[in-house]
């Protein structure tokens, strides 16, 4: 039902009351003047995409998208998935190393110096020439009988780490305290036989302990006797 908007006030006295249908009528033209003036107060203008202009940005240092699109399908640029040293090192045959042999060969590394607070002493090589030399200075009491040194209980006389080295002398030391390069042995062994040519020590060492070991034998009696013989030893 159309209602009209302007107010219906013809056919009525001032003095006349209203009746239900005229309220009831006046009512339903405020109503819809309250609507019409809260929708146009609403009403807002949406601007068009039109109306908006976004500006073009220069992009020359955005790298090349992974992706492709080829019609419906898009696919990964291969080349880009891996870098040029991660692809060699996937072409390459790969050595696979067992954990536990890596961890022993470390372990025998480590054991193979004294450390580096012994300035990486190496393990001790032991070869015949070295271990008379290790012999020969365990009984260096012997070779000097003026000498005293500390008298040693161990019979393992071989050290875990060692290292061989020649003492040069410096050009402070006198002249006669420096050894002449034909003089200079390569072993202790060699050193000591060389002064045994000309001292004779040992030698006569060896005679005095044998004639103890045999003093009172047959062997020892048979001597004795072919020296009175000779006239050497007299009988009185």
């Amino acid at each position: 039902m159309d209602v009209p908007t302007h107010p219906v006030t013809h056919g009525l006295a001032e003095d006349d009351e209203l009746s239900d249908e005229q309220i009831e009528m006046l009512l339903k033209q405020a109503e819809v003047r309250a609507r019409e003036k809260d929708t146009s107060s609403s009403l807002v203008q949406i601007p068009s995409a039109a109306d908006y202009t976004l500006p073009r940005l220069a992009t020359p240092g955005l790298p090349a998208l992974y992706v492709q699109t080829e019609g419906d399908v898009a696919r990964a640029d291969p080349s880009r998935l891996l870098d040029d040293q991660q692809r060699a090192l996937a072409n390459h045959i790969r050595k696979v190393e067992d954990p536990v042999a890596v961890k022993k060969k470390k372990i025998e590394e480590k054991k193979a110096t004294a450390g580096e607070q012994w300035f990486n002493m190496p393990k001790t090589d032991l070869t015949p020439e070295l271990k008379r030399d290790l012999q020969l200075l365990k009984m260096r009491n012997v070779l000097d009988p003026h000498r005293h040194y500390k008298k040693e209980n161990s019979k393992d006389f071989v050290p875990e780490y060692s290292q061989v080295g020649t003492i040069i002398e410096g050009p402070t030391e006198y002249y006669s305290a420096r050894l002449q390069k034909k003089e200079r042995k390569k072993t202790f062994v060699e050193e000591v036989l060389d002064r045994e040519k000309n001292s004779g020590r040992f030698e006569k060492k060896y005679g005095e302990i044998q004639s103890k070991k045999t003093s009172g034998k047959k062997a020892h009696y048979k001597a004795l006797q072919a020296m009175r013989k000779s006239g050497k030893i007299s009988k009185g």
